[in-house]
């Protein structure tokens, strides 16, 4: 975990003395990934009251309810991890350390995209340039959508060369072992991840989707995930803290009443591998904008579970997953009118998600099963793959983007009581620590309900 010291805040970099200034490129290694994995979780952290994974214990919380919240903590990470990435880039490239320019290359494509698909515009081009450049401009989100995509590109040609000088740690590798293919395939999955993105704009090509999964993941042995970390993994935290009464990972009836039984009539058997039970031996969310019902001491509400798959100890962070892949597919199938495929991927993306939650074989068949799952290829719907996406992609920062491209069409999905805007959020605020020393270029929005490029 020592390797981990490196992860400073941006600003913090430019003229501390006690830092080494030649880290080893496999030291390098080590931070971003593992930067890169706490950045989706923090991000995840961010968007799971927007999606309504998660609940605050308090009434009318600003996340709950859509007041504007300062992410200046979030956007510095974000930076710290790119600025890590841009210079394990720069010493590949100088000493021909194909494979690392090539992991680094997709770690910023990923960061960069999240970064857009929340904020919108934000400084790239001119970004990461220490002293010499603290007013950076803010590139367009049309642009840095294409910016992701081309450095997937680049990052798959540099990985499928040879004759690289090092290679990649494998205990330095905190995401992949340092397995290149394994890059490589998460590269392509990434890919049809930004390109399913643009499924509202005329950029939308399923076809090209379809084609990009043929070269991503074929099993969840492939999945994309964080998996050492520096004390207790993040989730495991929020639920240790809650049984100290530290009150976090609180679930939101939105989600529990949708594997309950409440809002599908069909229970889910992944939940009990999420939740705990109340004391009265069910499951029960808090209405997110509402606060706790009770004591928040006494289980009258569900909350992550200290054993559950998300949040036990040591839990892995999952930044791309195979289910996803095969959920991403069932959508462009069903775009591309080729309804037998989408249906197969849409069961595969189910079972696939069971099988890594731990679901028994035989409460795995008796839900896939039921006639309100397996509706047949004629009745398939997106309604029905998204709601299973939904699920899948727990506490995942692109399930808020999947809930824009959908316009939150989800069964009995509803404002949070005590809202600040009378519609569902479409972007966050920009962060007071970059409008405090880059004022001038920090664009100008609308509200909080202000929609992204990509959401029009």
């Amino acid at each position: 975990m020592t390797t981990f010291a490196g992860c400073d805040k941006y600003l913090d970099k430019l003229d501390n003395p006690n830092l080494v200034t030649d880290p080893p490129i496999n030291g390098q290694l080590a931070t971003v990934t593992y930067e890169t994995g706490m950045n989706c979780y923090r991000m995840g952290d961010v968007t799971s009251y927007f999606t309504q994974y998660l609940a605050s214990n308090q009434q009318a919380s600003d996340a709950d309810i859509y007041n504007e919240v300062d992410y200046s903590t979030t956007w510095s990470n974000f930076y710290a991890a790119m600025m890590n990435i841009r210079q394990m880039i720069d010493k590949a490239d100088a000493t021909s350390a194909f494979q690392h320019r090539g992991v680094g290359k997709i770690l910023m494509a990923y960061n960069l995209n999240m970064l857009v698909t929340t904020f919108g515009d934000v400084p790239y081009s001119e970004a990461m340039q220490g002293q010499q450049l603290l007013v950076p401009k803010f590139d367009s989100q049309t642009d840095l959508l294409q910016t992701s995509l081309l450095l997937l590109e680049e990052g798959i040609a540099d990985l499928q060369l040879t004759g690289a000088s090092v290679e990649l740690g494998t205990s330095n590798d905190v995401i992949h072992g340092g397995n290149a293919e394994a890059w490589i395939k998460t590269a392509y999955a990434l890919k049809a991840r930004f390109l399913n993105q643009l499924s509202k704009t005329s950029a939308y090509d399923p076809a090209q989707i379809l084609s990009t999964l043929e070269n991503a993941y074929t099993s969840n042995g492939d999945d994309a995930a964080l998996i050492a970390f520096d004390g207790r993994s993040p989730w495991n935290q929020a639920a240790y803290d809650n049984t100290q009464l530290l009150l976090d990972g609180w679930l939101s009836s939105q989600f529990v009443d949708a594997l309950n039984g409440t809002t599908f009539g069909i229970e889910d058997p992944r939940l009990p591998k999420i939740a705990t039970l109340t004391q009265f031996g069910d499951y029960r969310g808090t209405p997110n904008g509402a606060g706790r019902i009770g004591t928040g001491t006494d289980d009258e509400e569900s909350y992550l579970s200290l054993d559950g798959y998300y949040s036990k100890g040591g839990a892995p962070i999952l930044l791309v997953t195979y289910a996803e892949m095969k959920f991403i597919e069932a959508e462009a199938a069903f775009h591309n009118n080729d309804k037998a495929t989408a249906y197969a991927a849409y069961l595969a993306g189910i079972n696939a998600h069971m099988s890594k939650l731990g679901v028994s074989d035989a409460d795995r068949n008796a839900y896939v099963n039921n006639p309100a799952v397996s509706v047949g290829e004629d009745d398939l719907t997106l309604d029905l793959i998204f709601k299973e996406k939904y699920v899948a992609m727990f506490l995942n920062p692109e399930s808020w983007v999947d809930m824009r491209r959908h316009d939150y069409q989800y069964k009995d999905f509803d404002l949070p009581e005590h809202a600040a805007m009378n519609t569902f959020i479409r972007r966050v605020a920009y962060p007071t620590i970059e409008i405090s020393r880059n004022g001038a270029n920090v664009p100008t929005i609308t509200g909080l309900d202000e929609k992204l490029v990509w959401d029009e």
